[in-house]
């Protein structure tokens, strides 16, 4: 059998639809997809057919409407609101086919997507807003629910998504906008592929929500390397791609303000034809459901919820034979639930990848019988990418020895947006980004993920910055200490654990309450230590939290 490395020389070669040349991007050497979309735009122009693209509860959308659906709110966009190129336009909304419309219309255009948490607060979501500087919010109901909890002097224009009460000042409904733009082309523009795309917030350990941007390149290498990633493993495995005799379809269950639902969900599915069925929210049984009636064939989605699709095929007569991956990213899968997917499904093979927000949510990646194999790898580094582990002093480490892993290539993003510091902070040796993994290679340069050096809990997919949450309930007037940490959690990986130092009593309902008007609902720590006593600390002074969750997660293993 050819190995992955000959493979990946054959379909990258000069002539082939893979071919990789050397180009320039943010002043570094980068290898680049010779036929890859020049942008979004082309993406989405190249793909318009009569194929059904969207599908969401009794609405169906084919490539060609969706298209025209963008076309028209990019004419609105630029005609009545001036977004030109640059300009950003915020989008926060459960995944309502508008969103990707939306989406579609926003980076035709040469504007700025800012994907933004449909989780967030009043606060969270002001933030959001002025950071970015957006120009327009597109929102559904939920989200101007909580925009009405934001500061009146936030200057922007709002369209109204599906709103379901009447709009305040300065709001429109898009679908009443749009009605004078029935029969609308995609404006003209001059997108570049390095010109920005995108801003999609990421939680680090401490502070405010990150924005990182991605340009057009950074995006469509990322697609195009996992279209190369699964035509080698068919030739290295010596497989052919199976026959499904219809239209291949991907259920859609995570947020698209996540990279993981908007890159390898949504946008993969422009180029393979895919049709998109997208929930309301999560329930496995609907997904069930949905698998059954609309022929799914792909489920990508945290562990919690690949766990859960688990335990329905188990129990529920639906006919899920139409599944043929079951992929995971944005949290580790246990290695058992690898084998229960494997067993559960008539052809599902299961899959999982390592990424990140500012890798385009592309790094590596693992399926069928490798992942098998080696059910708690991350596997092996994409065809556009590097990777390194390396000690404290930056210096590379041989396989099998434990350091940070950093990556750079073509799909890692530009930067921060206005965040100098912390781009300093994320970038060595010129483009080289620091991820704050720790992990491993073994000699066969499968990756290992072994812990994290930023301080951050990773909740069904959601990074949730600790020190966000301590600087919360450090607010509160009685709390004088508080250490905030990750639980395991047989579902979603990991949970939100607090211990807490304060005068006098305090209860766990009133923290909570406390807590709801300051952190996201999935922010808030779902385990509480509350104690009267100082906490313990290490010789220079700070917080021993490495010993605070030790005991903690003993007391949560003998309560059973």
């Amino acid at each position: 059998m050819p190995t992955r490395a000959e493979v990946l020389a054959q379909l990258t070669a000069p002539g082939e639809p893979f071919e990789l040349v050397i180009s320039e991007l943010y002043g570094q050497p980068c290898r680049t997809f010779k036929n890859a979309p020049a942008t979004l735009g082309t993406l989405f122009e190249e793909a318009r057919s009569d194929e059904t693209f969207i599908v969401y509860q009794d609405e169906r959308y084919s490539f060609q409407e969706a298209y025209d659906q963008a076309a028209r709110i990019a004419s609105l966009l630029s005609q009545e609101y001036g977004v030109v190129k640059g300009d950003r336009v915020a989008i926060s909304m459960r995944n309502y086919p508008e969103w990707i419309f939306s989406f579609m219309a926003v980076t035709s255009l040469g504007a700025i997507a800012v994907a933004m948490n449909a989780l967030w607060t009043s606060d969270e979501m002001e933030y959001g807003l002025r950071d970015c500087g957006a120009k327009v919010l597109i929102a559904d109901q939920e989200r101007l629910d909580r925009l009405a909890g934001c500061s009146e002097d936030l200057s922007l224009h709002v369209l109204a998504v599906r709103p379901a009460s009447e709009l305040g000042d300065g709001a429109r409904d898009l679908s009443e906008a749009l009605q004078a733009f029935e029969s609308s082309s995609m404006p003209d523009n001059s997108v570049e592929p390095t010109d920005e795309a995108i801003i999609f917030y990421t939680s680090g350990s401490t502070g405010h929500p990150k924005g990182a941007v991605s340009c057009h390149r950074n995006i469509l290498s990322a697609l195009m390397s996992w279209e190369l990633d699964l035509a080698s493993s068919f030739i290295e495995n010596e497989e052919e791609p199976p026959e499904l005799g219809h239209q291949a379809a991907t259920l859609l269950a995570v947020p698209l303000f996540h990279a993981t639902g908007s890159h390898a969900v949504y946008l993969m599915s422009y180029r393979q034809q895919r049709k998109i069925v997208s929930m309301y929210k999560w329930d496995p049984v609907i997904a069930a459901e949905l698998i059954e009636r609309e022929r799914v064939t792909s489920f990508v989605a945290p562990a919690a919820m690949t766990g859960d699709l688990v335990l329905t095929a188990q129990r529920t007569n639906r006919d899920l034979s139409t599944l043929m991956s079951v992929g995971g990213g944005g949290a580790p899968r246990a290695p058992e639930q690898v084998k229960d997917i494997d067993q559960s499904f008539t052809n599902a093979l299961p899959g999982t990848g390592w990424g990140m927000t500012e890798t385009n949510a592309i790094g590596t990646g693992i399926g069928g019988k490798h992942y098998l194999e080696r059910p708690a790898s991350s596997g092996r580094c994409s065809a556009v990418l590097d990777l390194r582990i390396v000690d404290e002093q930056g210096n590379e480490l041989p396989a099998g020895e434990r350091g940070e892993l950093q990556v750079r290539g073509t799909s890692i993003f530009k930067g921060y947006w206005n965040r100098p510091d912390a781009n300093a902070e994320t970038f060595v040796d010129g483009r080289w980004l620091r991820t704050g993994d720790v992990a491993y290679l073994d000699e066969d340069g499968f990756i290992f993920i072994v812990d994290r050096i930023k301080d951050l809990v990773i909740r069904g997919g959601e990074n949730i910055g600790c020190g966000q949450v301590e600087a919360a309930l450090l607010e509160h007037p009685s709390v004088i200490e508080a250490s905030v940490y990750a639980v395991p959690d047989e579902r979603l990986g990991e949970e939100v654990g607090a211990t807490v130092y304060s005068e006098g009593t305090i209860a766990e309902e009133e923290l909570r309450e406390f807590l709801s008007t300051r952190l996201a609902r999935f922010e808030i720590p779902r385990y509480f230590h509350l104690t009267t006593v100082p906490l313990p600390r290490i010789a220079s002074g700070k917080i021993f939290k490495r010993q605070i969750r030790e005991d903690a997660v003993a007391r949560l293993e003998t309560a059973g």
